[in-house]
């Protein structure tokens, strides 16, 4: 299949990257839009690997106000400046507030869920997975546990604007997009209710 310029424009509308990097992507997909789609997030995670031992130097504060009575700031970090004051990276780190606005997680990461928290929720979930084959009850355990932490854990949440991706998806996103390291440093939530 032929590799058009309305065929990269398409696909970089779609995911925000560069002209060379849709172009690869498309080459590698022999023109599927879809499959270029593919293959560019998971170029995104591993790009966002590859820059996860860099400084984090720069960032913006990213903040929504809904209806006057549920409020949300976010620190967006990342590594310079000119990434910092693009008003792309702006708009994610708004983004990122309005989803603390809706959905109120508790923790960043997965990491930062207490041990006890833990405990409790697979003692529940322990009861559940008894009478199951005993060779599957670790794994739907885990399955059980991933899914009640989800919406607790703002990293692993569905974006509420397309919930094909998480939050996690869209940092990697954006560090493929800017060049650079892009975190969440804090989040907070304040309601009025």
């Amino acid at each position: 299949m032929e590799i058009t310029t309305e065929s990269i424009k398409e696909l970089r509308d779609a995911t925000g990257v560069s002209v060379m990097q849709c172009k690869k992507a498309l080459q590698e997909a022999e023109g599927d839009i879809a499959k270029a789609l593919v293959i560019l997030k998971k170029h995104s995670a591993a790009s966002a690997e590859k820059k996860a031992d860099r400084s984090l130097g720069a960032g913006t504060i990213g903040s929504y106000i809904h209806d006057g009575g549920i409020g949300a700031m976010v620190l967006l970090s990342c590594e310079t400046d000119f990434v910092a004051k693009n008003p792309e990276f702006e708009a994610l780190a708004r983004e990122l507030a309005m989803q603390v606005a809706a959905t109120n997680p508790t923790y960043l990461n997965i990491d930062e869920i207490p041990e006890d928290s833990k405990s409790a929720a697979t003692a529940v979930f322990q009861k559940e997975v008894e009478g199951k084959p005993v060779e599957m009850q670790a794994k739907i355990l885990e399955g059980k546990l991933a899914s009640y932490f989800r919406d607790q854990v703002f990293l692993e949440q569905a974006f509420i604007k397309d919930e094909s991706k998480t939050i996690r998806n869209l940092l990697n996103e954006a560090a493929q997009k800017f060049g650079e390291r892009v975190e969440i440093g804090r989040f907070v939530r304040i309601s009025a209710r």
